[in-house]
């Protein structure tokens, strides 16, 4: 029997959940619900989910805390849900390690897109290669190890959530060359994230501050003001 997926969903509104609980079983997944956020860290480490769709706004622990606790040792897929809208909470949200966001009120078609997206490049990262990447590439003391997965920095692995991994994968395959925002966004995200670009800007800043020594002079990963990012090429940092 093929085990189901299976979604955390939490928020303090009693009816938002029972509908996005319903329409996401209708949908074939199977789900988990919590109210607030210590509830929801309960059944996280209890359950063990394949995604949280998690609210922003709710008594106890707010969205961000549960985010960043869960961060602390999980890749798991998340998606915030958020009423406010605003771009500094999207931000954050994402800086904290969130793959995704829903600014309510949204459409049920709307999130089972995203559901599946967020899935999509989940599952890249745990089964699929990138298309065109040598099975190890190495620049300076920086190892991508495409057929287990593995970063590792000067012997030492590099935690990456799912989306960091694929965005890295990708760079990694297009070593020395700049790929535009627009291209990477389409490839690492979907063609419906085009033109997103504090998404991209904040998943490069949070894989900087990971494999940086320097994160505000970055050796690595290099800015085309306007243009795009680049790996460095392995040559560059030969040395």
């Amino acid at each position: 029997m093929v085990r189901k997926i299976t979604i955390l969903c939490v928020d303090d509104d009693p009816h938002l959940l029972r509908l996005v609980s319903r329409n996401l079983e209708l949908e074939g997944y199977a789900v988990l619900t919590a109210s607030d956020g210590e509830q929801a860290l309960a059944v996280f480490k209890e359950q063990q989910p394949d995604l949280i769709l998690l609210d922003v706004m709710m008594p106890r622990l707010d969205g961000f805390s549960v985010c960043q606790r869960v961060r602390e040792y999980s890749g798991v897929p998340i998606i915030l849900l958020t009423a406010r809208g605003q771009d500094q909470d999207k931000v954050r949200g994402l800086d904290l390690g969130a793959d995704d966001y829903l600014t309510k009120p949204f459409s049920i078609e709307e999130l089972l897109a995203r559901v599946r997206a967020v899935l999509r490049r989940a599952q890249f990262s745990s089964g699929e290669r990138v298309s065109g990447l040598r099975s190890i590439i190495t620049v300076g003391d920086l190892t991508i190890d495409d057929t287990r997965h593995l970063v590792t920095r000067a012997g030492h692995e590099i935690a990456l959530t799912p989306t960091e991994y694929r965005l890295l994968a990708y760079l990694a395959q297009h070593a020395g060359r700049v790929v535009t925002q627009d291209l990477l966004l389409e490839r690492v995200w979907g063609a419906e994230y085009v033109g997103e670009s504090h998404m991209l800007q904040v998943n490069i800043n949070r894989l900087r501050r990971k494999l940086e020594d320097d994160p505000a002079h970055p050796r690595y990963i290099r800015t085309k003001v306007g243009v795009g990012y680049m790996l460095a090429a392995p040559e560059d940092l030969a040395s």
